[in-house]
């Protein structure tokens, strides 16, 4: 039997700029978490909070790919799109990340994995956004709970192998 821990996700909003910070560790090698993050299949296994069906229209996660999916439910889609702008296997995935519901606030985001030796591994994500005020919407958006959840799944998934 596996048993899966779930570490505490950090989620900070920056005093001076409109960024907010996430950081977690994962109890397994970077080169899994990575893969978690670029292969569309399991990607949709455990993105966003529990209870929402996931569907991908496209997810090329290569330097200069794109992508697009929906969070759906009660008959309600909430879609999401960028575009990959740096991607370096285990260690870097920079892309812009856009709610379709609010064209306008793009933010841009940076998401670095660290090798913390013993088959774990420490996620540090940023998303810098145009303003405070888009960075305040998207922290009262219901964000923390996407995050949190999608984490404790991705931590069950990591453990399944």
């Amino acid at each position: 039997m596996t048993s899966t821990a779930h570490h505490e996700t950090t989620i900070t909003a920056d005093p001076d700029v409109p960024l907010i910070r996430i950081t977690r560790e994962f109890d397994a090698p970077r080169e899994k978490v990575f893969r978690a993050h670029v292969d569309p299949d399991l990607v949709a296994r455990w993105l966003g909070p529990r209870g929402l069906e996931m569907r991908i229209d496209h997810y090329d996660c290569r330097t200069g790919g794109s992508y697009r999916y929906l969070h759906i439910q009660g008959g309600e889609e909430y879609a999401f799109h960028g575009s990959f702008h740096e991607v370096r296997p285990e260690e870097l995935i920079v892309q812009t990340f856009t709610f379709e519901g609010w064209p306008d606030g793009v933010a841009l985001e940076k998401l670095r994995l660290e090798d913390l030796g013993g088959d774990r591994t420490r996620l540090v994500a940023t998303s810098l956004c145009d303003s405070f005020a888009d960075r305040d919407a998207m922290l009262a958006s219901g964000m923390e709970v996407g995050v949190v959840e999608g984490y404790a799944k991705l931590d069950e998934l990591l453990a399944a192998g």
